[in-house]
């Protein structure tokens, strides 16, 4: 299953009245693994930018001045989206800046036509009723390191929903290693086992010694005794 973990930051509050999309950053989950196909860019708005939202994000007019428009990147952005499931944090506000943003376009339709949208504040407020469900107060329950997010940021936000959202929906899937091993795989590479070379090793055995075996056979008999000989580890001997 391809989901893309979504997030925003905008000029302001409402696309109704004309605030854009300044910055997008989605990172991409195949079977609930991470493979580093991420999508990251800055927006030039042609507007203001609210000095609230600077306040939140840190992102000025002068930085974006040079920065691509939201139609110069449509067709990568639907291209990287199209059929996936959208995981997002309190989805009506970041689908509500993509439809308009989508509208001025033509013959684009809103994100709905493109892919499928899963709301995890939804989520949480199920799981957890009556409780703060902001990204931070997630990333507290389920031990999840927001350490760097001393302002907001799309990609850094949407990593951090990565990992609540994995925390949140059956705990860690996936060492680092084998993330790169589906990043790889999603790459062109081969997915599965990482073979390694055993040629010129000299590996250790280091073997019991005589009271570590004595030990363990008093430990055998005390087990086998409780268990009423039906030990295990003597069956298997």
């Amino acid at each position: 299953m391809r989901q893309i973990v979504l997030d925003t930051e905008t000029t302001g509050l409402e696309p109704a009245q004309g605030h854009r999309i300044i910055e997008i950053g989605c990172v991409e989950l195949l079977d609930r693994r991470p493979t580093g196909n991420n999508f990251h860019v800055y927006l030039q708005p042609d507007r203001q930018i609210d000095a609230a939202a600077v306040e939140v994000h840190g992102i000025t007019n002068d930085f974006l001045a040079d920065k691509p428009r939201f139609a110069d990147i449509v067709t990568d952005l639907l291209g990287y989206l199209k059929g996936a499931e959208l995981v997002i944090h309190n989805a009506p506000f970041d689908v509500g800046f993509l439809d308009a943003e989508l509208a001025r376009g033509e013959d684009l339709g809103v994100i709905a036509d493109h892919c499928t949208v899963l709301d995890t504040l939804v989520m949480a407020r199920r799981k957890h009723p009556g409780q703060r469900n902001t990204l931070d107060a997630l990333c507290g329950r389920y031990a999840v390191d927001n350490s760097r997010r001393d302002k907001h940021g799309a990609l850094l936000d949407a990593e951090i929903l990565a990992d609540v959202y994995l925390a949140m929906t059956g705990g860690q899937t996936a060492l680092s290693l084998e993330a790169e091993v589906v990043a790889d795989a999603a790459r062109g590479g081969q997915a599965g086992i990482r073979r390694i070379s055993r040629d010129g090793l000299d590996l250790v055995v280091v073997r019991a010694g005589g009271d570590e075996l004595r030990a363990h056979e008093e430990r055998l008999e005390a087990i086998d005794k409780a268990a009423g000989g039906a030990a295990v580890w003597r069956r298997l001997q």
